[in-house]
């Protein structure tokens, strides 16, 4: 494990992780259930994120080039989304990383839903007394 070099930090030394350990502590212990963290577990943690977000942004990055971002040069938060959604691999991420709607966009697809919903409830209604009447 420690063969693999990845940077150097401020002093120069040789880091195996590119992300700052002392921050992924500090999420590890925002969870009530764990008391004290191991360094190599820590560290381990740490180059599984690394790699996780290195993979997301190859894929981001292919998608990026093959949609719709040839034409802006800008990769934007809809990319991320796109890819999170076209993804297996990322499904879990499509709660965290919606794709963006408008506001009236949104309202007129609640509205549209209420509807449905109140036309089932009708038609079940409307059967269960057509079953009472009999």
């Amino acid at each position: 494990m420690a063969d693999v070099v990845v940077g150097k930090d401020k002093c120069g030394e040789q880091r195996l992780v590119l992300l700052p350990l002392s921050r992924i502590r500090v999420i590890m212990k925002s969870c009530p259930e764990v008391s004290s963290i191991n360094q190599e577990v820590l560290v381990l943690t740490a180059k599984a994120t690394e790699l996780l977000v290195q993979y997301l942004a190859t894929l981001v990055q292919y998608s990026y080039r093959h949609g719709s971002g040839k034409e802006k040069k800008v990769l934007t938060y809809g990319d991320l989304a796109n890819t999170a959604e076209e993804s297996e691999t990322f499904q879990f991420l499509t709660d965290i990383l919606p794709k963006k709607i408008l506001a009236g966009k949104y309202l007129k697809m609640l509205k549209e839903e209420k509807r449905e919903g109140d036309e089932e409830n009708d038609d079940d209604n409307g059967s269960d007394h057509d079953e009472a009447e009999s």
